[in-house]
């Protein structure tokens, strides 16, 4: 069966940093289950061989399994754990950067006819759906020039565009094709996105931010919710949260200068909606993440 294959390609290539000799391509495995963990999601097709994963965006949960893949269509901060993965049967996963340029040029060329319809509104930023097994081949193909390195720079971008395509036109297609397309709603979200990821610090408008999303703000706060399932502000709180971690785990002792570097005025809210965001007050997570170092997992795309 073709999903044996793949799991024992990825058995075979999985690495600590999940990197490939192929661009863009991506494996892991993970040997732990139910520890949770928050990160960015990227922008990646991510395809589950063996094992089960769960990643929360906001207030909407997301379960994939072997023989499922997970769409990211915007780089978002969220929560995930895997609910089946062990020493004995670990959890491993093919990724696939999802480049906008890429799909672009598959949306110029294909006929509008063989492209399905769009449907109304603006779709969720992360979708779940069963692989067709064209995609399942297709990564294990992918997978298998890893051992025929010769043939990697000629057979692998064929093999991308035809992910791609099978994506575009697949059960998630609307949401990938919007990543090719400039002018979507999707594409001014992910302005608005990027613009808040990187200057998380700074208060802002939301009349600001429609503004720069050439929408409404009434609009822009309606398609905001609807991609990232958070209001602006709370999308920028996760951001915030996020870096804090990050930034404590090579500053434990201090605290109150991380919460003043990610934008916090007040130590002690800082403190409450860490807590409230980790599970644990921000010194107590720290050392936390501090042994779980010692012992890294790789993680499934």
């Amino acid at each position: 069966m073709l999903l044996d294959e793949l799991r024992a390609l990825l058995t075979r290539h999985a690495r600590a940093d999940r990197t490939t000799p192929i661009d863009g391509v991506l494996v892991g495995t993970a040997e732990r289950a139910h520890e949770s963990s928050a990160s960015m999601s990227g922008t990646v097709m991510a395809l589950i061989a063996q094992g089960a994963k769960t990643l929360a965006l906001g207030d909407r949960m997301y379960e994939y399994r072997a023989g499922q893949y997970l769409i990211a269509s915007i780089d978002l901060p969220v929560t995930g754990h895997y609910t089946e993965a062990s020493r004995e049967r670990p959890a491993l996963g093919f990724g696939l950067a999802l480049e906008p340029s890429a799909i672009a040029d598959l949306l110029l060329q294909a006929p509008p006819g063989n492209l399905p319809r769009a449907g109304g509104g603006t779709p969720s930023a992360l979708a779940v759906s069963d692989a067709p097994v064209e995609l399942v081949d297709a990564a294990v193909r992918m997978l298998r020039l890893i051992d025929r390195p010769r043939d990697i720079p000629v057979l692998a971008p064929l093999i991308k565009r035809e992910i791609l395509w099978r994506l575009i036109t697949g059960e998630q297609g609307a949401t990938v094709r919007q990543l090719g397309l400039a002018d979507s709603s999707l594409a001014h979200i992910a302005r608005a996105v990027r613009w808040i990821r990187d200057n998380y610090r700074e208060s802002f408008r939301v009349e600001d931010l429609a503004q720069m999303s050439a929408m409404s703000p009434s609009a822009f706060y309606r398609n905001f919710q609807a991609v990232t399932a958070m209001s602006p502000i709370q999308f920028q709180k996760q951001i915030r949260l996020q870096q804090a971690r990050l930034l404590l785990a090579t500053h434990p002792h201090d605290v109150t200068a991380v919460s003043q570097r990610v934008g916090y005025d007040s130590p002690s809210q800082f403190s409450r909606e860490y807590r409230r965001q980790f599970g644990a007050p921000p010194s107590q997570d720290a050392a936390r993440l501090r042994d779980a170092a010692l012992t890294p997992a790789p993680s499934v795309p």
